[in-house]
Order: structure tokens, then C-alpha cells, then sequence
């Protein structure tokens, strides 16, 4: 098979602990788009915190390169931003959602907008976090989303280090709010609400469709349970080694490596110029 695009994860997938890119990671992906092969980051992400990333390998404010954003939530060319695809949350069910969860203290919660991240109440773990992924957030205030109405709502996430908590959360929004939310969970902290039938597999499938990639021409990298329709749904779905046992379970391919230790270079060295052991 040849494969023509790599989706990527972020956080625990490509990037590092410290939330930086190994320069043998830049190399390998400018050799792999030198040969023609689409590189993509995949993030739950607003696009605008992943600049820096995109200036490292090479596609920042360039034409026919892509980022997909907020699990699957829109798509960008990255020249001008542009916004080729959005799929917000209905204002009401967000509204709904968000005043749910500032009933439970313990919460802290991100609000993203197409082009902005609002945060209520982080902790200061919560915010070196953000500071660590480069994140650039305005402070929310308010216990309603009033003053969003008129704005794309792309999702909800909400921050937890618990994750029995997170799940109760996203067990009661599902029995109080008559909207069939896509839920995620991610980097061990976050529980995340996107619209229905909304995730990062659909979204690399139609990217895919816009560029005239297929499916089965699709690789997809992950860790996390926000990645798993990811990678069952394109044609080759990868793991870091320290992807989460589900992922790991879903995956086509584990890598022997995890994040901290160049995983683009050893899925190249796996896929696109494969060694005996490291064969299926």
C-alpha cells in the first residue's frame, strides 16, 4: 500500500513530555513531504496554538497543507487560516453542557470558539499545562455562555485528573442533555463534548476526500481514547508505545517507541522503509 498522508496526534503522540518536536521528527517529516506524503496534525487543539509546530515542519501559512482542529470539529488550510470545514455545537447544548459543569467545583472548563479558547476556573496545574502546549487562552468569568451567542462553539472540555470524575461527568450530561454529544477522553485530564457524529476519523476521511486521498491511503498516530475512531477508521492505524491499552488494542501498528523518542522517525523507518523486525 502506498499512503499518501499521516494524521497526527499532539499531545503524547507527537510532541514530547516538554511539549516540543525532536528535530529528527522535523527531518523525517520534511523527507516524507519531500516524497510527496501530506503530514497533518490531528489535535483536539485550536489551530492557532499549533503555529509554532507548523513553522518547525515546514508548512506554516502554506497553501495546500492542513491542520485538522478540536477533534475533528474543523478543518484549516493553513495559508490564511482558512477555514475549508466547522461542525459547532448547537449554542443551546453547549449553554447547557457548560452551566452542568459549574455545578461541580472540582471542574475547570475550556470553552473553544473557532478562533478563541475561553478557560473557567484552572488550576495552577491546569495553566503550566497550557503554558507547557503553547495554548493562548482569555480568562471566562461568567457561570452562562450569554455572552458567546453569537459565536461557533466548536466544544466543551472539561478538566479532571480523575477520571472516574470526568466519567460521571459525561454520564450525567448524556442523561440530562437530549443531544447525542461525541465524547472523548484525553492526556489524562480532559473529558471532551464535540458535536454529534463529530470526531478525528471523519475528519481525516474527508480531508482525505478534499485532497483525493482514500481511506486505506491514510496513516493516523495516536495515544489517547480521543483518537481511537482515528485510527480504526483510516488505513493504517498507529500507537505510540505508550498509547493507553485501548489504543494499542485498535492500532494496526504499535511502535516500540513512545513519545519522548522520535515516533515519526521510527513509523517511517516501520512503513515507508520497513525493516524485517519491524514487519507484521
Amino acid at each position: 500500500m502506498t499512503y499518501k498522508m499521516i494524521v497526527s496526534d499532539l499531545d503524547e503522540s507527537l510532541l514530547r513530555t516538554d511539549g516540543s518536536i525532536s528535530p529528527a521528527d522535523i527531518k523525517t517529516i520534511k523527507q516524507l513531504q519531500a516524497q510527496g506524503v501530506k503530514f497533518v496534525p490531528n489535535t483536539g487543539r485550536g489551530f492557532a496554538s499549533v503555529q509554532g509546530l507548523l513553522q518547525s515542519i515546514g508548512t506554516y501559512q502554506t497553501a495546500d497543507q492542513y491542520v485538522i482542529s478540536y477533534n475533528g470539529g474543523a478543518i484549516v488550510e493553513n495559508a490564511h487560516d482558512r477555514i475549508i470545514a466547522a461542525h459547532p455545537l448547537p449554542f443551546a447544548v453547549a449553554e447547557a453542557i457548560f452551566r452542568l459543569g459549574v455545578a461541580h467545583p472540582e471542574l475547570g472548563c475550556h470553552i473553544y470558539t473557532l478562533h478563541t479558547v475561553y478557560v473557567f476556573r484552572p488550576t495552577a496545574d491546569e495553566l503550566a499545562y497550557l503554558h507547557s502546549r503553547g495554548v493562548a487562552y482569555r480568562d471566562w468569568q461568567a457561570h452562562d455562555l450569554s455572552a458567546l451567542a453569537a459565536h461557533a462553539i466548536v466544544k466543551v472540555i472539561f478538566d479532571h485528573p480523575d477520571l472516574a470524575i470526568r466519567q460521571a461527568f459525561a454520564r450525567e450530561v448524556a442523561a440530562k442533555v437530549a443531544y447525542p454529544c461525541t465524547v472523548s477522553y484525553s492526556s489524562g485530564r480532559y473529558v471532551e463534548f464535540n458535536p454529534a457524529g463529530i470526531d478525528k476519523g471523519d475528519a481525516a476521511i474527508a480531508l482525505g476526500a478534499h485532497l483525493g486521498i482514500k481511506p486505506a491511503e491514510i496513516i493516523g498516530l495516536g495515544d489517547n481514547l480521543n483518537d481511537l475512531k482515528m485510527l480504526q477508521k483510516v488505513g493504517l492505524g498507529v500507537s505510540v508505545a505508550n498509547g493507553i491499552p485501548a489504543i494499542q488494542q485498535a492500532a494496526d501498528l504499535v511502535l516500540a517507541v513512545d513519545n519522548d523518542h522520535d515516533p515519526i522517525t521510527a513509523l517511517s523507518a516501520a512503513v515507508f522503509a520497513p525493516f524485517e523486525h519491524a514487519k507484521k
